[in-house]
């Protein structure tokens, strides 16, 4: 067995030429050169304090209009942001009106506590508590 492995390590130039070739070319299909960076909008940004004394940091910049909209536009509700939902999950709970408008007067929806004379005087003995009550 030893002497199999033996063999397969031991190549002539042109096998081991081809076999770095096929790998570069492998390497270069998956190597994306990226030229454009920008912030991540859907990560908070952290301010960090600056020295006082330093002249560079009290200088005024403008501001950048496209960042700011870009951070506004990512901190926006999804329903403002995109017409549909993006994933299934989104799909609950993104219509957000209900079905069934809230009527305060109608009693099949709203079950109201009704006091009578029974339940505020054992309401009142509940208050005054356990032992009171019984004696």
């Amino acid at each position: 067995m030893a002497g199999h492995l033996r063999e397969r390590v031991i190549q002539d130039e042109v096998h081991q030429n081809q076999f770095l070739r096929e790998q570069y070319l492998r390497e270069l299909c998956t190597q994306k050169l990226c030229t454009e960076y920008h912030v991540n909008p859907l990560r908070k940004v952290h301010a960090i304090t600056r020295k006082p004394m330093s002249w560079h940091d009290n200088l005024e910049e403008p501001d950048d209009g496209k960042f700011l909209n870009l951070v506004h536009h990512a901190a926006q509700r999804p329903q403002k942001k995109y017409p549909e939902t993006q994933t299934e999950s989104q799909e609950i709970g993104w219509e957000a009106e209900p079905l069934v408008s809230p009527e305060r007067q109608d009693h099949r929806l709203n079950h109201f506590r009704v006091y009578k004379d029974i339940t505020l005087y054992k309401a009142k003995l509940w208050l005054l508590g356990e032992k009171d009550h019984r004696k």
